[in-house]
């Protein structure tokens, strides 16, 4: 059998990897670029859930009630992003409506239903702009018809590197597009085969990515995979449904930072490195088996980003 080595195989294995997941399969036709969201998925999981607002809203037809709908939706992402109006909702009129449901609490059967109705789905070349260069994204993952992250694939059998998708953010994608405005999404990835790169802000040039990597022998990178492909713990691990809501729920978020010396305040969005997700979870674990009042040892390279985000 001939192995597919383009970055279409490797698009293909991870879309393979999700659905078997549990994730669904979404069409570029669906995806509004003007209001940046997959109408199919979004309309399907109000449908499930708030059954009466597909109706309020028009969902199902581009009426000026819809439109009216997704405006305020777009408003309320650029004003709180992504991550606190899947958290909190919004208000449209008099109504208020759920984008997300969150875990439930243990003997709670209806809200175990709710959460159950999640919508976890990716795309495949995402053509997010809205000039008529038509430009696509390899992959975008969505939450209930909302954007969550891109993705930019490469492979190094094509000599292709995460150093080239990364430049590919930089140089080719445009911020000012609506998908790349600051919190839109919650986060982009530069992917090969070997290695994963993340940003939480494109800024052209300026966009800063870090590694999202497992590290390998005490130093960067990651170890040898033996059941395929060594980046596959990004969408095996991190990107299951479970995994991404305790993300959502718990490490996620946009923080304001202030300037000491300038006193200028800055707003900034978090994504936890690999490591820092890892190690937060294992300790996590650890407390539930052996209880509260231990002490743990975190070891970590210079730089790597010691300062790691606490759930809750």
């Amino acid at each position: 059998m001939t192995t597919d080595t383009s970055e279409k195989g490797l698009e293909s294995v991870i879309v393979r990897d999700l659905l078997a997941g549990g994730w669904k399969l979404g069409t570029s036709t669906d995806y509004d670029r003007a209001y940046c969201v997959d109408l199919a998925h979004l309309t399907a999981f109000v449908a499930v859930t708030q059954p009466k607002l597909v109706e309020t809203f028009d969902l199902t037809n581009d009426s000026p009630a819809r439109k009216q709908f997704l405006a305020r939706l777009e408003k309320e992402i650029s004003t709180r992003g992504v991550i606190d109006v899947l958290r909190k909702g919004i208000k449209h009129g008099p109504h208020d409506l759920t984008l997300f449901y969150a875990t439930p609490s243990v003997g709670n059967a209806k809200a175990i239903e709710l959460h159950a109705a999640n919508r976890f789905s990716v795309t495949r070349q995402v053509r997010y702009s809205r000039d008529e260069t038509r430009n696509a994204l390899d992959l975008g993952i969505f939450i209930n018809g909302l954007p969550i992250a891109t993705f930019e694939l490469k492979n190094s059998l094509t000599k292709q590197k995460v150093a080239d998708a990364v430049q590919q953010y930089k140089q080719d994608r445009d911020p000012k597009e609506p998908l790349f405005r600051f919190g839109r999404c919650v986060v982009h990835f530069a992917v090969d085969d070997s290695e994963v790169m993340m940003c939480t802000e494109l800024k052209g040039k300026a966009s800063w990515f870090l590694p999202f990597n497992q590290g390998y022998n005490d130093g960067a990178g990651n170890p040898p995979n033996p059941n395929g492909l060594k980046t596959a713990y990004l969408w095996q691990e991190v990107l299951t449904p479970d995994s991404l809501t305790n993300i959502i729920e718990n490490y996620a978020q946009i923080v304001e930072e202030k300037n000491p010396k300038t006193g200028k305040k800055k707003l900034r969005q978090v994504f936890p490195r690999f490591h820092q997700l890892q190690v937060v979870r294992k300790v996590l674990a650890n407390v539930a088996i052996a209880g509260a009042g231990k002490r743990y040892l975190i070891q970590h390279s210079a730089g790597s980003g010691s300062r790691t985000p606490s759930p809750g």
